[in-house]
Parts: structure tokens; sequence; C-alpha cells
């Protein structure tokens, strides 16, 4: 029955693609202005996704009010794609007729520019023979190939630490060309269109990474974007989606009325009734057991450690006071053993594991690999263990993070946070986030020593601000449009597509400001 729920919700989109597609193309852009170019080609194959859905409302949304609008659109245009990759048959080619078929239906009567693969002979035999090093830095015709494909590849494979083996080799060769002739292929189009912006899906999967990096030598403005805080939200910036840079304005405070409005979500938020890029991280919230508690009373402190998820794609913006989070991880552990009196915790971040994601380096291995489990002032909390962080953070002497948002919200809490990698938030004054390695390892050292760590005020208050801005300006709502169908996929609800015009959205009212008239993409 559920199969046939879906099927049904399928067909019905897909109906209601087709007849907002005729409406839209039905209005004709107004021919003093240049195009913007929308490509996204690592968020969907043969269903919406939450990113495709936003791009794809965001370029209608424009085009109702008259901006000319071109997708750049792969049509078997790369032999491996970043999302059609198989980490297990990383050999296997991309299921490219469904993802064909489905840009048929989106684009329909759009001006669309499709790109094919073209394999360049003397690119395949400069390849011959790399190792692992040798691809990652990777250059041909000034093009950075090797850094352009890296983060995409990582994620493709779940891993941070490449394998040295001839299947990684291969994967890593059909990127790097796939990039090229993607290169290839978006550099004649940028000739044609000469487009006012480009808009990229992320921008670090390699295909959007190539075409950004193309675009931004010829000086061109180019959006990138990712999901939002919210549900069914989205973010749109002139910087790097993935990092999430914001500027808040100096004087920007938060009222009553936007205090209560923050304490609501906040209290729903720690009862683990929220969910990012349409995932529900925490299906139920358990309190601490009972002989996690007792073991607390035989300790000086606890110290919570969270851990993040070391192949997304956000942790190349992370990585600045260590070379990544493992390497943080085996620092924490030398002052674990140096600290035997103090209870660590270590908390593995919940996405670890989620079904047709999972992490193939995962913090559950290094433990393991380390055997960290067998020292007694250790407990682990694996990825799919849905003890509350919450309460964890409550009964801290502070709170360890390398980049993940529960440092934000620990810090709100009132909990003094150290924090290892750059974060959404560490731009801003809510922990404590030292400028390099040695200051980090300098204060780590002083808080495991003091009899108690205070957190300023001023974090709590700044914490606090940078949460609500995040959640409720930079976070553009298109809930309206969009129903949950199975885990980071969406249906499209039946709504006109006037609703679509920026006079009666506010998200693409905010993107359609950002792009034409310079604004900041807010609410």
């Amino acid at each position: 029955m559920k199969r046939l729920f879906s099927k049904a919700n399928s067909w019905r989109t897909r109906r209601h693609i087709a007849r907002l597609a005729r409406a839209v193309v039905a209005r004709q852009p107004k021919a003093e202005q240049r195009a913007v170019l929308f490509f996204n080609a690592s968020a969907r194959l043969g269903h919406l996704s939450l990113n495709a859905a936003f791009s794809q409302l965001a370029a209608w949304g424009l085009r109702l009010a008259g901006v000319p609008i071109v997708h750049f659109v792969c049509k078997r245009g790369m032999t491996h794609c970043v999302l059609g990759t198989n980490p297990d048959r990383s050999a296997e080619p991309p299921p490219c007729a469904a993802c064909v078929s489905q840009s048929k239906r989106l684009y329909a009567g759009a001006d669309v520019r499709w790109f094919e693969f073209h394999k360049g002979r003397s690119l395949v035999d400069s390849l011959k023979g790399r190792d692992l090093e040798q691809l990652r830095s990777f250059n041909y015709q000034g093009i950075p190939l090797g850094a352009i494909v890296l983060p995409g590849l990582r994620w493709a494979l779940r891993r941070h630490d490449l394998q040295d083996d001839e299947a990684t080799r291969n994967l890593f060769r059909q990127y790097i060309l796939s990039a090229y002739s993607l290169g290839q292929e978006f550099t004649a189009c940028l000739d044609q269109v000469d487009p006012q912006a480009v808009v990229v899906f992320n921008g670090m999967m390699y295909p959007e990474a190539m075409a950004r990096w193309l675009a931004q030598q010829r000086g061109l403005r180019v959006i990138t974007h990712e999901v939002g805080l919210r549900p069914f939200s989205a973010f749109f910036t002139d910087g790097e989606a993935t990092a999430y840079p914001m500027q808040i304005p100096r004087d920007f405070r938060l009222d009553d009325e936007q205090n209560a409005r923050l304490d609501a979500y906040l209290e729903q938020r720690f009862q683990g009734q929220f969910t990012m890029a349409g995932i529900q991280f925490w299906p139920e919230m358990q309190a601490l057991d009972e002989a996690l508690l007792d073991r607390l009373a035989n300790f000086k402190h606890m110290v919570p450690v969270f851990t993040n998820v070391i192949f997304d794609t956000s942790q190349v913006h992370a990585n600045k006071l260590f070379r990544h989070m493992f390497a943080w991880l085996d620092y924490v552990l030398e002052q674990i053993r140096a600290n035997p009196e103090i209870l660590f915790v270590i908390r593995a971040h919940p996405d670890e594991q989620r079904p047709g994601k999972r992490s193939r380096q995962s913090v559950a291995e290094w433990m393991r690999a380390n055997r960290v489990d067998e020292l007694q002032n250790v407990v682990f909390y694996d990825s799919q263990d849905y003890v509350s962080s919450y309460t964890l953070i409550q009964k801290a002497h502070f709170v360890m993070v390398y980049n993940s948002s529960i440092g934000l919200e620990a810090s709100i809490l009132g909990k003094p946070v150290l924090c290892a990698g750059a974060a959404r938030y560490t731009q801003y004054k809510t922990v404590f986030y030292p400028e390099n390695q040695s200051g980090y390892e300098q204060l780590l050292k002083v808080f495991l020593q003091s009899g108690s760590v205070a957190q300023p005020d001023e974090f709590v208050r700044e914490a606090r601000r940078v949460f609500y801005f995040q959640l409720f300006r930079t976070s553009l709502p298109f809930g309206e449009y969009l129903d949950a169908h199975s885990p980071g996929y969406v249906h499209l609800k039946a709504f006109p597509a006037e609703a679509l015009h920026p006079d009666n959205s506010a998200a693409v009212k905010a993107i359609y400001d950002g792009l034409l008239a310079g604004e900041p993409f807010l609410v």
C-alpha cells in the first residue's frame, strides 16, 4: 500500500511539473536582461530532492518575474557522476536513462543547453600511472582538476582518507575526465549565453565546482545554494554555501517576540523534534541510563565530545586548526589518557549510519582501531544510540565539538564550548575557537585542569542572535510548495504557477532581490 501511495504521489508530481513548466514557459522574459544560468547535476537522479526542488522553484519564480533563465543540463555528460556512484561498485556507470528522463520533464519547454561527454585523449594519457597523491594535485591546462574533484570523490566514497587502490584511482581518473569534458562544454555555454550570473547547487561537488571555477575565472557572479536549517528551507549565498557565510547587522538584536519565537523552536529541538535536509535524526530521544549516572560519581568532571560526518563537503571549510576531524580525535585521545579523573563521553554524529549514506570512515571504527573502548574514563555512544545530547550538555564540565551545530545549541544552554573546526557559527563570538592548533591545545589543557569553566554572557547572547538569524532570516521557506516523499526527497504540492512569482513568495522574492539588486538572500 505504501509503495502504491508513493507511486501515485510521484505520478501527480510529474503531472504538476508538466503543468507548471507550461505555465512558466508561456511567460515571456524581459528582452533587455541578460540570462541567469542554472546548473544542478549533483542533487538528484530520477527523483526530486530538496536541493533539486529549490533550484527548479527558484528558476521558475525568476522566469515568472521576467528574468531569462538558461539551464545547463547533463545528457550522459559524465562517465561517473557523484550522486550516481555506487561506493561498493564504483566502476558501475550512473543511471543516466532515469536522470535524463527526469530532466526532460523538469525543463520541458525551457531554454536548455544539454552537454555530453567527450574523451580527451591527451588528458587520458596524462593521467596514466599516477598514484593517489599525484591525482590529488593534478593540474591540466591551468585547471586544478584534482582539487576540484576531491571533495566530491570523498563524498561519493563516504570517507576522508582515500584508499590508494586501483578502484579509487580509476574513479578519480573518471571524475577528472568528466570534469574536464564538462568544463569544455560549460565554457562554450558561457560564450553563447553571456549570463549575468550563474546559480549552482552546493559548489563543492565536482560538476558544479568545475562550473563555478570557470565562471569565476571570467569574473562572473556565482551563487551557490544548500539546505537551510528549517524544514523545506534553502540557503542561497554569493559565497560557498557549505561554509554558510552570513553577514548579521551589528545592530541586530532580538526583541521579546523574537526571543519567544526562538525559545519555542528550541523547546521542540531539545526534544529531538526537528529535521535537516529532510532527515529526522532523532526518531526517539532517551534519557541518560542509570549506569552512566552511577559512573559519573566516580569522576571529577564529565566532558562530552561531539563529532561530525567526516566525508561531508562542509568539512572542506572546517579543517583550519587540525588537518581533519580524526587528527583532532587523535589529540583528544592523548588528553583522555592524560586525564583519567575525567569521564569523556564521545558522541558519534547521528548521520554517520544513515541508510544509503553510511560513513566508511566512522568514529566507531576509530574507537576500535585505537582501542579507546578499553579506557576506563570513556563512554561511547554510536550514531544510532538515541541518548539525549542535551542531557549530556547539562551535566558537562564543558563541551567539546568539531564543528557540528550542537556547539551553538550548547552555548545557548549556557555551557562553555571548545570548538576544533570552523563552523557556521565560529565567525561570531559564540564559542571558544582559538586562532591555531597550539592555542587550542593550550586552552583544552586549561579547561581540563580547571575546577570550573566560565561561560561568557556575551557568548549566550551572540549564540541566540546567530541561531535566530540562521533559522528565520537566512533559511528561505519553500514549505508551501513541497511535501516529504522519502528521506531527502520531496513531492510538489498542488499550487498555481503564480504562487512562485516574487510578489507572492517570500523565498523567491529574496532570491530575486539578491540576484537583481545585490541584496542579501534574506527573508
